[in-house]
């Protein structure tokens, strides 16, 4: 049975950090910057901007100080950055982050791969930077990963993520992010899943993150929607992927998103042509082909609005 739909919806666009961390182009630091403006142009209010990593790590992230050195400051527009230590969490905060992010991953052998750590030693990583945040009077968010499914152990037991969910909640963390890593989730697969959490937990404190490996992604956040939840995390153009989760494809393009809510009537804040216009400049810029098949079907119209 169909839910009351939330009257607006906030839209995270992650497409500067996880959107180019997989990048095999290094982007260059103006362009980042660039590409940041472009999206608050566009009314996008909340933008995950960098990862402060080591290099080595994620070179993509290298340059996280000198982008958040030139953020385009804006009244209303939060900047978030991934941390995964103190160490990353001190220098987010000296460059003026507004909202920090720790992360972990809900499937053991993923957690080894992606940080060479297990599932406990990254959450007492987590509980570290939380506390540090706490301290200094500082919002902070957490992503949860391969929630529906592991690349390498499979199937996911919904019990395990309500159970790390809820610690994560109770660290002091203000939303824990649903990472569907792999883009294997199914609509009823979600509805299941967040029916067991929002037993537990308020849906305000969780957020949609879904990648679109299947196609699917829409679909499941329909599904959240529907169930309560008002927080959508997208890419811009499908842009992404996780280096340490073969075959997941780019997240779920935030064009598609927005122009979903705007057909159901759910408000945003965000000019559609704009923000599609950002996915064609990106096209320019890099002269690669976006996934976005809501850019393809409306680039025709969009280039002939200016020419």
């Amino acid at each position: 049975m169909r839910g009351e739909l939330p009257a607006t919806v906030r839209v995270v666009e992650v497409g500067p950090r996880d959107g180019l961390q997989n990048e095999a182009r290094i982007w260059p630091t103006a362009d980042k910057v660039e590409l940041i403006r472009r999206l608050v142009d566009s009314g996008l209010r909340e933008i995950e901007a960098t990862a402060f990593v080591h290099p080595k790590v994620i070179p993509p992230m290298a340059d996280a100080d000198a982008v958040s050195a030139a953020l385009p400051r804006l009244p209303g527009v939060i900047y978030s950055a991934l941390v995964p230590n103190t160490r990353g969490y001190a220098r987010a905060l000296a460059a003026g982050i507004d909202e920090m992010i720790v992360f972990m991953s809900v499937s053991e052998s993923h957690s080894r791969s992606n940080i060479n750590k297990t599932v406990a030693e990254a959450l007492a990583a987590c509980a570290e930077v939380v506390q540090a945040c706490k301290a200094d009077g500082k919002p902070v968010r957490a992503y949860l990963s391969t929630i529906y499914g592991c690349p390498y152990e499979g199937d996911i037991a919904p019990a395990r993520v309500v159970a790390l969910t809820q610690s994560l909640l109770d660290l002091g963390v203000s939303r824990v992010s649903l990472g569907d890593t792999t883009g294997v989730a199914t609509p009823g697969q979600v509805r299941d899943v967040l029916g067991r959490l929002l037993d537990r937990v308020a849906p305000q404190q969780l957020g949609l993150h879904f990648h679109d490996t299947r196609g699917m992604a829409i679909a499941n956040i329909l599904v959240g929607l529907e169930m309560g939840l008002s927080i959508v995390e997208s890419a811009i153009g499908g842009m992404g992927g996780c280096p340490y989760a073969p075959g997941a494809s780019g997240n779920v393009a935030t064009e598609e998103v927005i122009h979903l809510l705007h057909g159901l009537g759910v408000g945003t804040g965000v000019d559609l042509d704009r923000l599609l216009g950002v996915g064609l400049w990106i096209e320019s810029v890099t002269g690669q082909s976006l996934s976005s098949k809501l850019l393809h079907a409306e680039a025709s119209r969009l280039l002939s609005l200016v020419t």
